[in-house]
């Protein structure tokens, strides 16, 4: 079982499904039908909703793997809700900074890869 990553995962494609939104909700007000129409604001939300979708994959299926492989629910809790704020974080910067830096952009990025080599570390530690 692998209750723990379910949890994060499930709170990760909600937060990939409501970047999307975002995106279509531009789409549909804009009559875009692919791309951003060469308006900055729209690639902002796109790479937004891309980021994560690039990110997710990789940190639960490291979390899942650690979780089958007994790593004690308290820190399955703890990277998985690190993880699922730092994209929370993230998205907000990046919006917020309109692709240029922001706090959130960088502190979300940050944590995000601190969780995957922590996670990745263990995983690796594990298999000796």
């Amino acid at each position: 079982m692998a209750h723990i990553t379910g949890l994060y995962a499930g709170l990760c494609a909600l937060l990939i499904i409501a970047l999307a939104f975002r995106v279509v909700q531009f789409r549909r007000s804009e009559k875009v039908g692919l791309g951003s129409a060469g308006k900055h604001h729209a690639e902002v939300l796109i790479r937004s909703h891309a980021n994560a979708v690039e990110y997710v994959p990789l940190a639960m299926l490291l979390l899942l793997m650690a979780e089958l492989n007994g790593l004690a629910a308290p820190w399955l809790h703890l990277f998985g809700g690190v993880f699922v704020l730092a994209r929370l974080i993230h998205a907000v910067g990046l919006t917020a900074g309109r692709g240029g830096y922001h706090p959130g952009r960088f502190f979300g990025t940050a944590l995000s890869w601190l969780v995957i080599v922590g996670l990745a570390a263990i995983n690796i530690g594990m298999a000796f």
